[in-house]
């Protein structure tokens, strides 16, 4: 992280004025992102159910997410996105592979071996999500991947009663070159007839009735499987291995779920477990500017979130800021904020 980083950086709920800002990261993703497909309706439907979400009178996880962008404030538009699903499930089921050991054993042929079975797993009633990480390309460093990902575990303890307990997060599988994916073509497009990216749009645009009337009715053996498909069940994508690695930091284990369209892998924690909020501290924020600085996450921690990196100082009179952060939450002395203390803040 740059000294002149301090303050620079705005994580932030989304605004209606962000739209033509998102449609723009959007457009440019190299690789699809299922919970941010690109298309203006759903863009703009998603921006909207994100302000409804931060009504004061939720006590409850239900049909809310909420969304987030990382504002460059100085050329004043987004430059990432993240979310938070309050609560998977409901009226839009979510779908997986759950991957189960079968037993097989016959003693006369000194046989004793477990098969993995991909059975199909509908969740109605699950944990919140992180999804929809996504970082412009030319800022993937100073730490700007870690205020994306970290700023919405510190707005989940702030609001422990919007989500649920248990957090799940699904990270990109492996696609090839050529946007095809080994386990799709093997797995999928028998049964689906279509593309893996218009498959993955549709299911990213809301509409998961053709997976419930097109997928496999009976669970299906991995080592039927070519070699080269069963390699990639719950491998990530090259561009998704740091999201990886960062989640796994945090306390995030696998689990024995993969992704339908991708077989990527799926994680998940408790809340309350993960390494960042154990560093958490909330302090008034102290008028003396910094003298011995380091790199810190600093948070308000109200509906009207904002987060941002900064050198700060914790110090017996609260935390001590650079005007620049002052100025970017914006907090005046006295006022609460949440520090989480960065480690290297070099590292995304």
């Amino acid at each position: 992280m740059k000294p002149d980083d301090s303050g620079r950086f705005l994580f932030r709920p989304v605004e209606e004025g962000d739209l033509p800002g998102i449609r723009r990261l959007v457009s440019s993703l190299q690789d699809t992102l299922t919970t941010l497909p690109n298309d203006e309706a759903y863009l703009e439907g998603k921006v909207h159910l994100s302000l409804r979400s931060f009504y004061p009178k939720v006590k409850t996880p239900g049909g809310e997410q909420y969304f987030f962008v990382l504002e460059d404030r100085r050329s004043k538009s987004p430059v990432g996105t993240s979310a938070i699903v309050a609560r998977i499930g409901g009226f839009d089921p979510f779908y997986t592979y759950q991957i189960r050991p079968e037993p097989l054993r016959h003693r006369p042929l000194g046989i004793d071996r477990e098969l993995e079975v991909l059975h199909l797993k509908i969740t109605h009633k699950g944990p919140s999500e992180l999804c929809s990480l996504y970082l412009e390309k030319d800022y993937r460093r100073g730490g700007l991947g870690r205020l994306l990902s970290q700023a919405r575990l510190i707005f989940m303890n702030a609001f422990p009663e919007r989500f649920d307990p248990e957090v799940l997060a699904e990270i990109r599988g492996y696609v090839d070159e050529n946007g095809q994916s080994p386990f799709w073509e093997a797995v999928g497009r028998p049964f689906f007839q279509k593309e893996f990216l218009i498959a993955d749009f549709l299911s990213g645009m809301g509409n998961k009735d053709f997976i419930k009337d097109l997928m496999p009715r009976h669970p299906i053996y991995v080592e039927l499987l070519p070699a080269s498909v069963r390699a990639v069940i719950g491998k990530a994508h090259p561009h998704s291995v740091p999201a990886l690695v960062m989640l796994e930091r945090e306390g995030f284990h696998r689990t024995d779920e993969v992704d339908i369209f991708d077989a990527g892998p799926i994680l998940r924690a408790r809340l309350r477990e993960l390494a960042s909020l154990r560093s958490i501290q909330r302090l008034p924020v102290a008028a003396e500017p910094p003298r011995e600085a380091r790199p810190c996450l600093v948070a308000v921690p109200s509906l009207a979130f904002r987060a941002t990196l900064a050198w700060a100082e914790i110090a017996p009179d609260g935390v001590r800021l650079d005007a620049q952060t002052k100025a970017c939450l914006p907090a005046t002395p006295a006022a609460m904020v949440d520090v989480l203390p960065l480690g290297n803040a070099g590292a995304d």
